[in-house]
This record gives structure tokens, C-alpha cells and sequence, in this order.
């Protein structure tokens, strides 16, 4: 009987510790969930709430640059308008500006913006050249060490009415140059003045 007993006893501590497990086990996770629910919604309440003022400056489109050094035209309606060449630190010029496609149809023919690349940088404007008539010298767009052009890529079709952002990044003339000859294909040339 005092096996039969103990057995008994041992069932029913063992039921018992089950309930109280079970009963812990649900309190903490009750309270675990609520505290989680409520850190998380808060949490995520002001990450939401963060995001869009972290997020207006860079997703706010810059204006357009009221500057205009120079325009060009080119073939079928394309035209670029230079806004800004200006020396930066480090010894490079910087040439900023905008393509726009002018006319009724998408622009196609950006293959020969890209110059004579040797390490190719897919569709791009590294065909650009400066030329210092003064010092006789021309410049060529900078590459980075897999020899990709510093200067705006993707240029695979334009549409009609669109704009895309011109960008190009040379070693800097002398402090004594004033000016540059600048040359894409199928654009006329344009003389520009440095702007700093």
C-alpha cells in the first residue's frame, strides 16, 4: 500500500506542479506578450513616426538649380545645361547639370556618350571632355580603381519631357584657369566658366 500510496502522491505532485507550471507559464507569457505588444507597438509607432523626418530631406527632390552657365543642344531635341563647374577639394572639378530630352519621342542614341571606354561603364556621359585652350591640356572624366566613370551612368533611354541629372568629375586645371571648352557627343561644344 505504501507503493500504491506513493505513487498516488507522486501522480498528484506531479499534477499539481504541472497546474502550477502551467499557470506561470501562461501568466508570463500573458505578460510577456503584452509588454513585447506594447514595446513593439511603441517602438514601432516611433520608428514610423521617425522615418518620415529622417526621410524628408533625402526624399524631398532637390530644386531645380537656377544657375545656368552654359546650354547646348544636341541631336533630335536633347539638350544640356550646365549649372554648376566648380573646383572641390581634393584636387577635382566638379561639373553638375541637367540632360533633357526636348522633343516628342524617347531618346535612344546615348551609345556615344559613353566615349571610348576602356573599362566599359555601361551607358554613361564619361565620353565628356574639358579642354584648357590656355594651357593646351584636355581632361578626361575620372574612374574609380575598377575604372568606372565619376560621372552619371544608366542613360539607356530618355523620354520625351524628361530630365536627368548630368554629373561629371575631372582632375582640376591650374588655379590660373578660368575657362574650359566642354565637348559631349552628338552636342555642340560649349565654353564654360569655372564657378569656384
Amino acid at each position: 500500500m505504501s507503493t500504491r500510496h506513493s505513487a498516488k502522491v507522486r501522480g498528484g505532485a506531479a499534477a499539481a506542479a504541472a497546474v502550477v507550471l502551467a499557470i506561470t507559464v501562461a501568466g508570463c507569457g500573458a505578460g510577456s506578450d503584452d509588454k513585447p505588444k506594447t514595446t513593439q507597438d511603441s517602438s514601432s509607432a516611433n520608428s514610423q513616426g521617425d522615418a518620415p523626418k529622417s526621410q524628408a530631406p533625402s526624399g524631398t527632390p532637390k530644386p531645380t538649380p537656377t544657375e545656368v552657365l552654359a546650354t547646348v543642344n544636341g541631336e533630335a531635341g536633347m539638350t544640356l545645361t550646365i549649372n554648376r563647374m566648380a573646383r572641390d577639394a581634393g584636387g577635382f572639378l566638379t561639373v553638375e547639370g541637367q540632360l533633357k530630352n526636348t522633343g516628342t519621342a524617347p531618346y535612344v542614341n546615348t551609345a556615344p556618350w559613353r566615349g571610348n571606354e576602356l573599362n566599359s561603364s555601361g551607358v554613361s556621359v564619361a565620353g565628356v571632355t574639358l579642354v584648357d585652350k590656355v594651357g593646351k591640356k584636355r581632361y578626361y572624366v575620372l574612374r574609380d580603381t575598377d575604372g568606372r566613370c565619376l560621372c552619371t551612368t544608366g542613360l539607356a533611354i530618355i523620354e520625351a519631357g524628361q530630365s536627368v541629372p548630368f554629373f561629371a568629375q575631372f582632375p582640376a586645371p591650374p588655379a590660373s584657369t578660368t575657362e574650359l571648352e566642354m565637348s559631349l557627343p552628338t552636342f555642340a561644344t560649349a565654353t564654360v566658366k569655372i564657378s569656384g
